[in-house]
């Protein structure tokens, strides 16, 4: 159980860390951007190899396409939501964010780490340890969410202390949402826990081709897709010795 914690906590660290790199290291926006291109290719790695392909071998077809569809609908619609409220640019490092917005931010980073962390929790149940290739995708995805989210709200006002504080939250709620996972999806049926894969794979893939893929190709150029291709590659990799 407090392995779960353990490892959603780690995955949810990436955007304190992020904020705190952010803080007190000057980091060129290219080079967020090259981060982020090489997550993205990395996560869309992680849901393809370890939650899809296992969801559709071990629960089947169906439930894992049902699961898929749901959430990747339902991460658009709270996308879309957020963003009309002011965080479609919450992974930008060089966009200046309202002050009001702040909660916006942090809500849309919250939304993004809820179903990966509860997958985490999820993985220690069929494999009695945790996915490594799914923890470091989703580690290497926060980072630089919280690197950029902490920018644009550094240049809104909001103080160090407010943006940690935020961030310590993400931590937190990222533990306990792997835990979740854990204890909820504890004794469910081979099909439910497909389809609660299929969803996280769905809401992960919705959230790479909305926010981090776009805004990786703002801050990277051209590069972006080599750096992707190399993210998807040690992806496979790592699954091949997970």
């Amino acid at each position: 159980m407090w392995d779960a914690v353990m490892w959603g906590g780690v995955s949810g660290s990436a955007v304190l860390l992020g904020a705190l790199t952010a803080m007190f290291l000057p980091i060129r926006k290219k080079m967020i951007g090259y981060i982020m291109a090489f997550g993205t290719g990395v996560l869309i790695g992680a849901a393809a190899y370890e939650l899809l392909g296992e969801s559709v071998q071990n629960g089947g077809l169906m439930p894992t396409s049902i699961g898929f569809v749901a959430g990747a609908i339902t991460f658009t619609l709270f996308d879309m939501i957020i963003s009309k409220k002011g965080a479609q640019n919450r992974k930008r490092s060089g966009q200046k964010n309202d002050s009001t917005n702040g909660i916006i931010l942090f809500i849309g980073t919250v939304m993004d780490a809820i179903p990966e962390s509860i997958m985490i929790g999820a993985s220690l149940l069929e494999k009695q340890s945790v996915s490594f290739l799914l923890v470091t995708a989703i580690f290497i995805s926060n980072f630089p969410e919280g690197l950029s989210s902490t920018s644009g709200m550094a240049k809104s006002g909001y103080s160090k202390r407010k943006i940690l504080i935020l961030w310590g939250v993400v931590f937190v709620i990222s533990g306990l949402a792997s835990l979740a996972g854990f204890l909820f999806l504890d004794g469910a049926s081979i099909e439910l826990v497909s389809g609660i894969a299929g969803f996280a794979g769905g809401a992960i893939i919705a959230m790479v081709a909305s926010t981090m893929m776009p805004e990786a190709f703002e801050d990277s150029g051209p590069m972006t897709g080599f750096i992707a291709a190399a993210g998807l590659l040690v992806s496979l990799i790592l699954d091949q010795f997970s």
